[in-house]
């Protein structure tokens, strides 16, 4: 029953040196490096990259990306780029089995060619160290200027699903009311993937209280949450997850989303301003944020029937059973292990491992 819906995952990492974890940034890094870098990993193996596209500067078609800032000349084409991390992008899979299984085995590959120049991917959604960029203007709508500047020092995946052309037509048919479904539920669901508890080299303090993503907190304002690509097989991009080192977390993310949008009895709905506000508190105390805890349980409890409706196994979201009941995100992972150790980059390296759905390390 699951023929007819297609999945691709892009996850964003920061950069360390892998001899002390040290966290990087653009001044540390190079466009130049890190393309020639990808352009020597294999492969061989992989499935088609038809729908993807050679994203400039880069000239080559590959599934993996400089993320960063693009530099322009004067008519706005890109021709170099300040780099802030790098991105795995899947090709286009069939299945959650493949989608998953394709991103550990580009993790595989890209992992030790970056290591050969003293480089190492973490699984962060926010530069530790670093929270202000200023470039030149390299997007002809000021807006889009600003906003390329603000994600300079975010990472994060996003969770790509099209469907069978009848689900497809149903939500593309009425996108005011799909909007407001994601604006009532988004907040909820990026609070089981906080990701990034710091800010300026320490734990991220908001009005006296230890907060759980910066991330979440800057990008609410104007990020949206979906983005929808009529022209591309009417895929959804759905953008408010945090970065993980867990697999099984990706599993589930992709699975509460298909619950999200196959679910036609969900009846919270939202603004785009509830839904800035929401997130905002969402990203200083996670589920315990007013109304929170209520939104993710309403949903995560109809997914395991209604997807099982719809053929997908719902075994994998009891991963997330202990996260819901303790308010436990891996941004309280991160906070617990720097408590400790007193160091950001313990930290990183920590999540610099990632932690396959066999449940080995890489």
């Amino acid at each position: 029953m699951t023929q007819g819906f297609r999945f691709g995952l892009e996850a964003e990492f920061m950069l360390a040196a892998a001899s002390d974890f040290r966290p990087l940034w653009y001044k540390d890094l190079s466009f130049k490096t890190l393309d020639a870098i990808f352009e020597g990993i294999s492969l061989e193996g992989l499935p088609s990259l038809e729908g993807l596209h050679a994203e400039p500067p880069h000239t080559k078609l590959m599934p993996f990306v400089v993320e960063g800032y693009g530099i322009t000349d004067e008519n706005f084409m890109v021709t170099d780029a300040y780099p802030k991390g790098v991105e795995i992008r899947t090709p286009v899979c069939s299945s959650l089995k493949e989608v998953l299984s394709v991103y550990e085995t580009l993790y595989r590959r890209l992992k030790p060619a970056l290591a050969a120049q003293d480089l190492i991917p973490v699984t962060i959604s926010h530069h530790p160290i670093e929270t202000k960029f200023s470039g030149p203007q390299n997007k002809r709508r000021h807006d889009y200027w600003l906003w390329a500047m603000e994600v300079m020092t975010t990472y994060g995946p996003d969770i790509n699903v099209s469907f069978p052309k009848e689900i497809s037509d149903r939500l593309f048919g009425d996108v005011e009311n799909l909007n407001a479904k994601v604006n009532y539920y988004a907040p909820a669901l990026a609070a089981i993937s906080l990701a990034s508890p710091f800010y300026q080299g320490g734990t991220w303090i908001h009005k006296g209280y230890q907060g759980k993503s910066f991330r979440t907190f800057k990008r609410s304002i104007v990020a949206p949450a979906i983005e929808l690509h009529a022209d591309e097989d009417f895929r959804i991009e759905f953008k408010v997850f945090e970065m993980t080192k867990n697999v099984a977390d990706f599993e589930c993310y992709f699975l509460l989303v298909l619950a999200l949008f196959l679910d036609e009895g969900l009846t919270g709905r939202a603004s785009n301003q509830e839904r800035i506000y929401d997130s905002g508190a969402v990203a200083r105390m996670g589920l315990l944020a007013e109304g929170m805890r209520h939104r993710f349980t309403e949903l995560y409890d109809r997914s395991f029937t209604v997807l099982t409706q719809y053929g997908f196994d719902t075994t994998p979201l009891k991963h997330l059973a202990r996260r819901i009941e303790m308010n436990h995100s891996p941004a309280d992972e991160m906070l617990d292990l720097y408590r400790t150790s007193g160091s950001i980059n313990a930290v990183m390296k920590e999540f610099s491992e990632m932690i396959t759905l066999d449940g080995e390390r890489i």
